[in-house]
């Protein structure tokens, strides 16, 4: 298990680095002000919230993207049920999320449930009855095309393009597409051309829209319906 295990760096002994892509697990600027303006504001969160909704997500790292969701969804009163499936090859141990997840206080009281959910066991983790987290362990290339259900919103947050391409290429850009219920969305920090060719491709609507921080652009997309 531990070759499938993150491998992780410590930057300013804050932030975690993937020693296998290189890349950070957050934003250095402030990851959660950019998981806020990516993910939640690029799919229309909170607004959208209500019944029974489902995110998805490519690459669950610290956790951020689904507490970040989770305190969204309590806060505006959404009524109904909040289902988070997340698709990570290589998950962190759970003392790292915990270590990891001290950048942000303000989310103390939920990373220190989901550190202890975690802890507990593959789940899927239920809290407080109405919002259920399922982690999918393995390579999303096989374990998305063998998933059922659609996902009302997609976080699509893998390592960068250049330094993880597995996880951007268009056969997976088509089944994200094909695990997209009608009127749902997705959005994603990256704006790298061939994305968003490929989710155009697969029949989404695509669009730039400002980006967190340095970055000019980010990804969002539709499905028709």
């Amino acid at each position: 298990m531990d070759d499938q295990r993150a491998q992780i760096d410590w930057r300013d002994d804050r932030v975690p680095v993937s020693a296998r892509f290189d890349d950070p697990y957050f934003s250095i600027q402030d990851g959660l002000a950019e998981t806020r303006h990516v993910f939640l504001a690029g799919n229309g969160l909170p607004e959208r919230f209500g019944g029974d909704f489902r995110i998805m997500e490519t690459g669950f790292g610290t956790g951020l993207n689904f507490l970040t969701a989770w305190e969204a969804w309590e806060m505006a009163g959404a009524q109904g049920t909040l289902r988070f499936t997340s698709f990570e090859a290589f998950p962190m141990s759970a003392a790292d999320t915990a270590r990891a997840l001290d950048a942000f206080p303000v989310l103390a009281p939920r990373a220190a449930r989901l550190v202890a959910a975690l802890r507990a066991g593959p789940g899927p983790h239920v809290f407080d009855g109405a919002v259920t987290l399922e982690i999918v362990i393995g390579d999303a290339r096989q374990t998305l095309p063998a998933h059922e259900g659609r996902a009302d919103a997609w976080f699509l947050d893998g390592f960068a393009p250049a330094k993880n391409p597995e996880l951007w290429g268009d056969a997976l850009m088509a089944e994200i597409a094909a695990h997209t219920a009608p009127g749902g969305t997705a959005a994603s920090y990256t704006a790298a051309g061939h994305v968003r060719r490929a989710l155009a491709a697969a029949g989404l609507e695509v669009a730039r829209a400002p980006g967190f921080g340095r970055k000019r652009h980010m990804t969002i997309a539709r499905r028709p319906g």
